[in-house]
């Protein structure tokens, strides 16, 4: 790591359970969630809050699977807000009811982020394995109805992005202030589906003229973020914004990751705030100090002019593309193994019907999590 400490983890994410009701093909939760058992109890959780405020934390995510399926979030929340943090509510909707959303607004709750799969009953409905677009409907009505700003999140991959247009206007439908279109990135359940996922060239063209369009036709009155996916960049994009400097992610379980995907990482040893405090684990863990600062770099990282921007890039990505934590992003056209990402990006360009069969959607399931075991071998 580098000489200089870590600052605070501004970013505190509570993710509270794997727990969830929706199967996502794109979820990020870990393949092997199924075998990750023993969630932190309501007081765990209030130390975990109380030491991450203490460590400097001013923002806390409530997220999953489904948060809502945690009886005692009210009480995290209130006891967030008590201690001055500014609250998340990361969800699908599911249980978020009148009775729910009002227990919420009177604990505190600053912001509530609510997903939708797409803008068709239909196809939200299927990308979902589940029957939830109507419902989805009704509590972005709760939503405005409590007094909190609209906050929608549509993850874009091949099988909605054609619909942005259709997307964008429901979004403006229900009152949205913030949309966010975030391209699938390809971890965990996305790795495995990401044939299916990945869109071509064309489209992502396409779905960007069409948000630029509904950008200039609304104004300030809706803000819509379009996040291309890593594969079609050629330099890419910090790690959390760096290794261990600003996001601090707690799983179910209690262990603690640098970022929401890290424990696929092999050979990384992470600890768990059951037998350790956030502020041993921020500033002298193993895990979190592993690829802090440049030391740890490879070339063409080491002596690259751009290494402050990137940091090297994706610590995840390196090892499910290049098979090696410490190489280069393959998403960089610097590394070494970027003609794996080039060969990923060629095939997306091939209609389905022109290309060898894939395998079938996976969607996110515990009986799928358990037969795919704990092992996601690199993608090359």
């Amino acid at each position: 790591m580098s000489a200089a400490p870590p600052g605070p983890p501004l970013w505190l994410l509570a993710e509270l359970t794997y727990r969830c009701p929706l199967h996502c093909t794109f979820c990020y939760n870990p393949v092997e969630f199924a075998s990750i058992e023993h969630e932190l109890g309501t007081d765990d959780w209030l130390r975990v809050l109380r030491e991450g405020r203490a460590l400097g934390a001013v923002q806390c995510g409530f997220s999953g699977g489904e948060p809502m399926l945690r009886d005692d979030l009210e009480v995290l929340v209130a006891e967030a807000r008590r201690l001055g943090y500014y609250t998340n509510l990361l969800t699908s909707g599911v249980g978020l009811n009148e009775k729910r959303i009002a227990a919420l607004k009177d604990a505190g709750l600053d912001h509530i982020q609510l997903s939708f799969q797409d803008s068709s009953k239909e196809l939200n409905d299927f990308l979902s394995s589940t029957r939830t677009f109507d419902l989805k409907q009704r509590v972005a009505t709760l939503i405005k109805q409590h007094g909190y700003p609209m906050v929608l999140n549509v993850v874009i991959h091949r099988l909605n992005i054609d619909h942005i247009d259709r997307i964008i206007a429901m979004a403006v439908d229900l009152g949205a202030e913030y949309l966010e279109l975030a391209n699938s990135q390809y971890y965990s359940w996305a790795q495995l589906n990401r044939e299916h996922l990945i869109p071509s060239r064309e489209q992502l063209a396409r779905a960007e003229t069409v948000t630029n369009h509904w950008r200039e036709k609304v104004g300030d009155a809706i803000r819509i973020l379009y996040v291309v996916p890593d594969y079609y960049e050629q330099r890419p994009k910090k790690c959390m914004n760096g290794w261990g400097n600003v996001f601090l992610t707690v799983t179910p379980d209690g262990t603690a990751l640098p970022c929401h995907t890290a424990r696929m990482l092999p050979g990384m040893a992470f600890p768990n705030v059951r037998d350790m405090d956030l502020a041993s684990i921020w500033n002298v863990s193993e895990g979190f100090n592993r690829f802090r600062g440049d030391a740890w770099m490879k070339e063409p990282c080491r002596s690259c002019p751009e290494k402050e921007q990137d940091l090297g890039g994706c610590r995840c990505q390196a090892w499910m593309l290049a098979g090696d934590a410490a190489a280069a992003d393959p998403v960089c056209a610097k590394s070494p193994q970027h003609d794996v990402v080039e060969r990923i990006v060629a095939q997306a360009q091939v209609p389905f019907d022109a290309r060898p069969p894939a395998q079938p959607l996976v969607f996110r399931t515990a009986k799928a999590s358990r037969e795919l075991g704990t092992a996601v071998p690199p993608a090359a």
